[in-house]
């Protein structure tokens, strides 16, 4: 069995970052009490299109199809910036933030009713402001997003991606 290339590495480190903080926003979530809000379940969200993408490129070989993979993660890791971003400047202080865009897109996914222990906001999103290690818990998510628009530029430039 070969080893996957560099291009290959970049993609499962992205998809594992992506699957990470899932991961360990269920285990905040499930075993520490942190109960997520409309704008932290649609990062979850985010953060599972963009390990999708991620394990797409990886898998796939032609250089064109790679690159869109890249494009489609870097296009998740700023749109789960931008969530990220407007979670800690507009909602934090909100104690209804119902009804916002990020509940009205997980409704029409109808995750939160198929998957509720991954995708069901529990808090309301200044009941959901919690640190994690002194830091905002969307600012952890930023950083990550940020990671992930990085490995996804560096895709984009790379000849072999």
């Amino acid at each position: 069995m070969t080893t996957p290339g560099y291009p290959a590495r970049l993609f499962l480190a992205a998809a594992a970052l992506s699957l990470g903080v899932v991961g360990t926003a269920l285990f905040t979530q499930h075993a520490l009490g942190m109960l997520p809000c409309p704008w932290c379940v649609l990062q979850r969200l985010i953060f599972v299109v963009v390990a999708a993408a991620a394990l797409l490129g990886a898998a796939l070989s032609a250089p064109a199809a790679r690159r869109a993979a890249a494009g489609a993660m870097l296009l998740g890791a700023v749109a789960g910036a931008g969530a990220a971003l407007w979670q800690h400047f507009v909602t934090t202080s909100d104690t209804s933030c119902k009804l916002t865009l990020a509940d009205r897109i997980m409704s029409a996914s109808g995750l939160d009713a198929l998957l509720p222990d991954v995708f069901a906001a529990w808090a309301s999103c200044a009941d959901a402001a919690v640190k994690l290690w002194g830091l905002p818990y969307e600012a952890w998510s930023l950083l990550a997003f940020l990671l992930l628009a990085a490995l996804a530029v560096k895709l984009l430039l790379h000849p072999r991606a």
